[in-house]
């Protein structure tokens, strides 16, 4: 009988928790790369972020759907490592702390790159994009 190798728990984590803060951020970060690249102009980054939100700056649909999409993520993550952990023979209470160490790892590093990851896209797009949309609309501030 050969033995399955354990997952490395903080791969996994890191995995996860990265994917799931980009996927949940998406709809900042993305306009804001692209512009940074010169791939899209100041009106058309606003443009693009402000479909996912309301006009008055709360979270619309999309930005839910986002959201909703990096929690399933970050579920996923933290499943699929208990199924792959339970191919293994380890003892089961080291089996929980495992699985209790992942799903804070995967929560406090996912929240906390979402966190940062907004609050760099919105200094970015007060200093960089929103200037550049108001010149491309001739908007005097």
């Amino acid at each position: 009988m050969t033995k399955k190798k354990q997952p490395n728990l903080i791969k996994w984590g890191l995995k996860y928790s990265l994917t799931a803060a980009l996927a949940g951020i998406l709809c900042c970060v993305a306009p804001a790369v692209l512009f940074m690249f010169g791939l899209m102009g100041g009106v058309y980054a606003i443009s693009f972020a402000d479909f996912f939100y309301k006009e008055d700056g709360s979270s619309g649909v999309g930005s839910i759907v986002l959201k909703a999409i990096a929690l399933c993520i970050g579920v996923y993550g933290i499943y699929s490592f208990r199924k792959k952990q339970n191919q293994c023979s380890i003892k089961p209470q080291r089996k929980r702390t495992n699985l209790i160490i992942l799903s804070l790892t995967i929560l406090i590093l996912g929240i906390g790159l979402f966190l940062t990851l907004e609050k760099w896209s919105s200094w970015y797009f007060d200093k960089y994009i929103v200037p550049e949309q108001q010149k491309e609309l001739k908007i005097t501030p």
